[in-house]
């Protein structure tokens, strides 16, 4: 076992959330507050990346606090009503995660009570520490409070963590706190984020497989 604690983003890492959920609960928040504007699916992955969620609403669709709270609850409607399912193989890598004496946690930008229900409807094992959006807007990643929570609260050192996102926070969160940092490349194919990730990320991994084998047998993807 290579890292003692895989940090692991939720949406679009461990479950196939944003195409299912989270996209169509924008699309509906924003025919509700900004008729005639869309965005396609490739570009919410892309402005999820950078400049980022709250940031493109608060920068670019100028959301005051009362919309803001207006598109929280219809996202929470969505995804109150719908379980993403979990990518083949992350079930087996968290699975012998646990197996053999390690932790899961997790560190996203969905809400706790949501991740843990998607981890018990997938059958996964719950994961050890969660920080999600409830979080107040200083500690979410990408800030690095969650990481030194979880190096604190475990015993751990930086380099006993490993992160693995899909965009870009995760990453800005891993670097800040000195962790190592995988990218999980197999939810979408956006060319942006893609070199961003070729050009930074330590590890720039296309399958669930690619990350099994670096925790358990190999080191697969190293730059």
């Amino acid at each position: 076992m290579r890292y003692a604690c895989l940090v692991l983003d939720h949406d679009d890492t461990v479950t196939d959330s944003t195409a299912h959920v989270h996209h169509p609960a924008f699309l509906a928040a924003l025919e509700a507050m900004r008729p005639g504007r869309t965005v396609t699916l490739e570009e919410y992955f892309q402005l999820n990346f950078d400049p980022g969620f709250l940031e493109y609403c608060e920068g670019e669709l100028h959301m005051t606090e009362a919309e803001l709270e207006r598109e929280y609850r219809i996202w929470q409607s969505f995804v109150s009503a719908r379980i993403p399912r979990v990518f083949p193989g992350m079930d087996r890598l968290i699975r012998e995660q646990k197996r053999r004496g390690g932790y899961v946690c997790v560190v996203s930008h969905s809400v706790d009570e949501n991740i843990r229900r998607d981890y018990r409807e997938n059958g996964l094992p719950e994961p050890d520490q969660v920080y999600g959006w409830e979080l107040p807007r200083e500690h979410r990643k990408p800030a690095v409070y969650a990481l030194n929570r979880i190096a604190e609260t475990l015993c751990l050192r930086p380099s006993d963590l490993l992160v693995v996102d899909d965009l870009k926070p995760g990453f800005e969160m891993a670097r800040a706190a000195g962790v190592d940092f995988a990218a999980a490349l197999w939810a979408h194919s956006v060319p942006g984020i893609r070199a961003f990730m070729q050009e930074h990320a330590r590890f720039c991994l296309e399958t669930p497989e690619d990350l099994y084998a670096l925790q358990f047998g190999g080191q697969e993807g190293e730059r």
